[in-house]
């Protein structure tokens, strides 16, 4: 017998598990991505990862911290030295000083994001996430007991995704908690204004609240520097988390590092939650990440330059399919996109994976707020974000 998943009490096992865990729901990007992952043919936009290999530098300062014998346990909030290279990030970016004590280093953006979910949620807390979402922020929610209410944008004729703040503040109950904010958002591109920030700063400070706020991808932004930072406009005492990534500046997806900045005060906290989350990330990954927040502004420019490139032919090419509804996003690497009318997003993804050999997405994915929508990632070469398009229009432009 070669496969354990057989019979049917191995069926039945997940009955003995609690029911927050046998209500985790599967993930339709897998569901697409296993059925072509090992297609070579496959072009496969579908996964939130660019391309390119993690520059050389990168690699080099983990080598040189393994010979060096950085492979024992570290702080579980981080080495003071990544955590005073975080600091010096965050000013030079965005002009703000953060102190060491209020950075951990977590086992990527995931477990950045987990741990907050720790921290902030009892049972039945209730915490707004604009939808369509990243999945894993509700499902991390809802594996540490709490309710996830989705709050939908609003989409234009034009495909333009747009959230009012007060849709937001319709969603809130007595039993609201947190309140989630991506910006730049996986998967629209939505760029939340300053101003919004400030209104809903002011919001979350009446009511007794906390900002959970998703800065992963911040660089990645089409008509501006940067994107704004909740770091900007609040304090130190603020109810806020922002969680981070190494994973997409860097080209650090499989190196698992990421960090997040909590209020003053609550180091310990997250010490506690760090040590018995991962007890640490690996030591020698950890003098890699300095060498990316210290050497590597260029090779952030670098996947911009290329993402915008891509882009721009993936709107130019796929805006000439007949019903097609494609707006430009405002940030992140995705395009969130209408090709065809009336046609399920998982099936279309399907359809686009088994006939065009190209995997994006179901809109569903990320929600049911997603449908008609399918998710095309586009941190990947200009040449073949051209083949992508081909492929598509020669299917769907018949």
């Amino acid at each position: 017998m070669d496969r354990l998943a057989t019979g049917p009490e191995t069926q039945d096992a997940s009955g003995l598990l609690s029911p927050r865990m046998r209500g985790i729901r599967t993930s339709q990007i897998g569901l697409v991505a296993d059925r072509g992952r090992d297609d070579p043919d496959v072009v496969k936009l579908w996964i939130g990862e660019g391309d390119l290999p993690t520059p050389p530098f990168i690699v080099e300062a983990a080598h040189r911290a393994m010979l060096a014998g950085h492979t024992r346990y570290a702080t579980s909030l981080g080495l003071p030295r990544l955590r005073e290279a975080l600091g010096a990030y965050h000013a030079r970016h965005w002009g703000v000083d953060i102190p060491p004590d209020r950075f951990a280093v977590t086992a990527g953006g995931m477990n950045a994001v987990m741990q907050a979910a720790q921290a902030l949620l009892e049972p039945g807390d209730e915490i707004v996430i604009p939808s369509p979402a990243w999945p894993n922020m509700g499902e991390a929610v809802r594996i540490t007991g709490g309710v996830p209410v989705p709050v939908p944008y609003r989409v234009d004729t034009q495909g333009r995704f747009s959230l009012p703040l007060a849709d937001i503040e319709a969603a809130l109950t007595e039993r609201t908690r947190v309140i989630v904010v991506n910006s730049p958002s996986n998967p629209t591109g939505w760029i939340m204004p300053q101003d919004e920030m400030v209104a809903l700063r002011d919001l979350v400070r009446a009511r007794g609240l906390w900002i959970l706020s998703d800065e992963v991808y911040a660089h990645f932004t089409y008509d501006r520097p940067i994107a704004p930072s909740f770091l900007q406009i609040c304090t130190e005492h603020d109810r806020l988390i922002v969680t981070n990534t190494f994973s997409k500046n860097w080209a650090m997806t499989g190196w698992r590092a990421g960090w997040l900045i909590y209020p003053k005060g609550l180091a310990r906290t997250f010490e506690k939650l760090g040590q018995y989350n991962t007890t640490s990330i690996p030591t020698f990954v950890q003098h890699a990440a300095v060498a990316a927040l210290d050497e590597g502004d260029g090779f952030i420019r670098t996947m911009v330059e290329r993402c915008a490139e891509a882009r721009a032919i993936l709107i130019e090419g796929l805006s000439q399919l007949p019903g097609a509804s494609i707006a430009p996003p405002e940030g992140a690497f995705y395009l969130m996109a209408r090709l065809v009318e009336e046609e399920a997003s998982l099936a279309l993804a399907l359809r686009l994976l088994d006939q065009a050999k190209v995997g994006v997405a179901p809109g569903t994915a990320f929600g049911p707020e997603g449908e008609g929508f399918v998710r095309l990632c586009y941190a990947i070469s200009p040449g073949l974000a051209r083949e992508a398009v081909r492929r598509i229009t020669g299917l769907l432009g018949r």
